[in-house]
């Protein structure tokens, strides 16, 4: 029988949890119920199962980090606001690893549970509402977000790894990423006509 009180909200919060401490790849559905005191069994009342729950914590991850970057960048622009959101973004990173490897990881998540949660739809309003800050329309919006997922997670990501070994501290690195970045985002070059997509 199913601890009293059990949700799909704790299984998913215990989760990941486990995912922060483990990785998510390391989750099982076995270690979430020993987490949580229960049966394997009490779990499937709750969630469908591994692929359901992973879907679950990509969802409450996306909704904590943008959580995080809109508070950061309330009242904000321009530098200011490109700053503020790259630092929450790397800050949520930090604290919670694998929650984070959720939000950035191909998972089938129920489209029903996709409707539902504000985090992925908030996050692209924040993106593309900081980048029209700097004057860009489509497509150049379109490329600026790209340019700054792959930015933040591909420095995040290494940094992680122990990628970056060199005497040079990764934070002198991340500032200067991000005055480049700005610089960039001001002097956007205009697309080459004749260059296929």
């Amino acid at each position: 029988m199913a601890r009293a009180g059990l949700t799909a909200e704790r299984v998913t919060v215990a989760g990941a949890e486990l995912a922060d401490e483990v990785g998510l790849d390391q989750v099982t559905m076995s270690q979430v119920a020993r987490r949580l005191g229960v049966k394997d069994a009490s779990l499937y009342t709750h969630v469908r199962g591994l692929e359901d729950l992973r879907g679950r914590i990509a969802l409450l991850a996306a909704d904590e980090k943008t959580i995080r970057i809109a508070e950061a960048t309330s009242g904000r622009a321009g530098k200011d606001a490109l700053v503020a959101f790259a630092d929450a973004w790397r800050e949520y990173a930090h604290a919670h690893p694998g929650r984070y490897t959720a939000t950035q990881t191909p998972i089938r998540i129920d489209p029903e549970l996709a409707a539902k949660a504000p985090g992925p739809r908030r996050a692209v309003e924040l993106t593309y509402g900081m980048l029209r800050g700097y004057g860009l329309t489509e497509p150049d919006l379109t490329d600026a977000v790209r340019l700054l997922r792959s930015t933040f997670h591909g420095f995040v990501a290494l940094e992680a790894a122990g990628g970056f070994a060199h005497e040079r501290s990764p934070q002198q690195s991340w500032v200067r990423a991000l005055d480049a970045l700005h610089t960039l985002l001001e002097h956007w070059p205009p697309a080459r006509e004749g260059v296929s997509a």
